[in-house]
């Protein structure tokens, strides 16, 4: 039946997902895609540092798709090694590296804090980690730290939210580490974003004035340039009158020589005769 098929598969997948979970720990092993094509399986490995999953000269990897051909039953298996680009949001890479601060004998609740803020530094909206077990004493216990904003429940906690699970083997007992990231650049449904309506100021419709006839106001340049135009035209018109010559006149200065040398023959004319007048008397 067909449901057997969807059965089969998913276990497949998660048996493969565990063999290189196993296999490849120590390169920091962060997820796997499985393409099935004509030409074969493609299988996209997601690893913190890509060197080590392939190996010296490829050894690492041939082993691999060796067994995956074996082991798992897969036709012309590839696999491909891509590098994860920001480690911290990678929730799988994270659940190991806290499951291997654990294992060092560290704080639980510092081990934490120091993801959860790796995280948020990174740049995810929220971040949950969870860590069950015998953390605190003989009884088993459940302690959760988050921080920022995650959806829990819908289509959006399904479809967005990113999650990975690594365990840890200490004296107590076994410690599971679920953590849970909600990934930057995620736009969710339940966004509303309020547009500003852009308010049209009324236009004043402006009525026409019936047109009046106004006379045209010449202006003074205008007049100045009609006088200098006819100008001309009139002295040509009038005729020429004839101009008189002006005799100079002699200046009135010459007649007071005149005057003073008639007063001083009078002058001397009378001191004559009163010299003979004085005379006749003497005699």
């Amino acid at each position: 039946m067909i449901e057997k098929d969807f059965v089969t598969e998913g276990l497949k997948r998660t048996k493969i997902n565990e063999y290189l979970e196993k296999q490849l720990e120590r390169a920091g092993y962060g997820g796997m895609e499985i393409q099935v094509t004509p030409l074969g399986t493609m299988i996209v490995v997601y690893a913190e540092r890509p060197g080590m999953v392939i190996g010296r000269g490829g050894k690492t990897v041939r082993a691999i798709t060796q067994n995956l051909k074996t082991d798992f039953g897969l036709e012309n298996p590839q696999v491909e090694v891509k590098e994860v680009e920001v480690p911290e949001l990678n929730p799988k890479i994270m659940a190991h590296k806290i499951s291997n601060m654990l294992q060092r004998g560290m704080n639980f609740r510092r081990v934490a804090y120091t993801t959860i803020r790796r995280i948020m530094g990174a740049g995810a909206q929220g971040v949950e980690v969870t860590i069950s077990g015998k953390i605190r004493g003989s009884r088993s216990a459940c302690s959760k730290f988050t921080d920022g904003y995650i959806k829990k429940c819908g289509e959006p906690a399904e479809k967005y939210v990113r999650k990975g699970f690594a365990t840890v083997q200490l004296k107590p007992g076994v410690l599971g580490i679920y953590v849970r990231i909600m990934p930057p650049n995620i736009v969710l449904p339940d966004k509303i974003e309020v547009l500003e309506i852009e308010v049209e100021e009324p236009v004043e419709k402006n009525v026409e004035a019936p047109a009046v006839e106004t006379e045209e106001v010449s202006k003074p340049e205008d007049i100045l340039e009609e006088i200098t135009e006819e100008a001309p035209e009139d002295a040509a018109e009038v005729p020429e009158e004839p101009v008189e010559s002006e005799v100079p006149e002699e200046p009135a200065k010459s007649e007071e020589p005149e005057n003073k040398e008639a007063s001083s023959e009078d002058v001397e004319s009378g001191s004559e005769d009163k010299t003979e007048e004085k005379v006749e008397k003497s005699e």
